[in-house]
């Protein structure tokens, strides 16, 4: 039997969509993709279903570059509720501890320090996690206990920015990979001496990618797959911006395409090698286009992901 061809056409590039709230991640790369009628897709950081704001999502061969998308800083607005714990950490869940206390703007500023820099956080209990190979959403669902271990997780930026009235107030954050908003609503409310969760939750950035990148899925539906809808997608190598570029010859970007090492041990290539460390990733580039996710080794290029474009 021969393999069966994916339906949909070969669409290459990035969508930034603007979540909107009440929609799974997975769902929101799904519209995308049948907008575009795009035969290959995927996302750069889960956001919960009471989220909105930017789900950077990779089509067909911009889903190589995810992994340098993925790592990369994030920026949060959110506001949080103090005085009820919810089993979720955020609206959604139960009510399941209430405390009559209200921190005062004072105390939440002087707590904030402790949440910056790489601290330790236990991941909500309602999370993708793994418990014995089980996400730990389903097992809480099911009414098990869950115990996750604390992790390392890297808090940049952790500022109040309004107290809205005694019950709430809005935060900016950035963060880096793995940090949760609903973890550090619920830790910074115990601090303090009270329970708390999120009522709000907006990424605004992730890596490169900006709220001014974004659309929603009703301006991607307007446009359809008209040629306005084309406008919308950004380069393939648009995360890749921080990545060394190798300008190659054809025949040497021929080479990689095959899955070959290209030797730059002449006099000639002295020029393009010297700012490379040993083992570094580079993009090999041909005619001012991506090649290639290549690894600079020992006066030698090999293609670690070939992007055909």
């Amino acid at each position: 039997m021969g393999r069966r061809r994916k339906s949909g056409k070969a669409v290459n590039g990035w969508i930034i969509l603007d979540k909107p709230s009440g929609m799974t991640s997975t769902s929101a790369v799904g519209a995308v993709r049948r907008l575009l009628d795009a035969n290959k897709a995927g996302h750069a950081g889960t956001l919960d279903p009471m989220a909105t704001g930017v789900l950077p999502v990779a089509l067909g061969e911009a889903t190589k570059t995810l992994p340098y998308v993925v790592d990369t800083t994030k920026r949060y607005r959110f506001t949080l509720r103090w005085g009820f714990a919810t089993a979720t950490d955020d609206r959604e869940g139960e009510v399941i501890e209430e405390c009559a206390l209200r921190p005062s703007e004072a105390a939440i500023v002087a707590a904030l320090p402790a949440f910056r820099g790489v601290i330790q956080q236990v991941p909500p209990i309602y999370s993708a996690k793994k418990v014995d190979g089980q996400r730990a959403y389903d097992l809480a669902r099911r009414g098990e206990d869950v115990t996750l271990a604390p992790q390392a997780i890297r808090v940049d930026r952790f500022e109040l920015d309004e107290v809205c009235d005694a019950d709430h107030a809005i935060f900016s954050v950035v963060s880096g990979k793995g940090a949760y908003m609903r973890g550090l609503a619920r830790d910074l409310a115990l601090s303090l001496g009270t329970v708390g969760h999120l009522v709000e939750l907006r990424r605004t950035a992730v890596g490169p990618f900006e709220e001014s990148h974004a659309i929603s899925l009703d301006e991607l539906a307007a446009n359809g797959q008209s040629p306005a809808a084309s406008d919308c997608l950004l380069p393939v190598e648009t995360p890749l911006d921080d990545i060394p570029a190798l300008a190659l010859t054809e025949q040497e970007a021929g080479r990689l395409r095959n899955g070959q090492a290209v030797s730059l041990i002449r006099k000639v290539d002295l020029e393009r090698i010297s700012a490379f460390a040993d083992g570094e990733t580079v993009l090999a580039t041909a005619m001012g286009r991506p090649v290639a996710l290549s690894r600079y080794s020992a006066g030698e290029v090999r293609p670690v992901r070939v992007l055909n474009l």
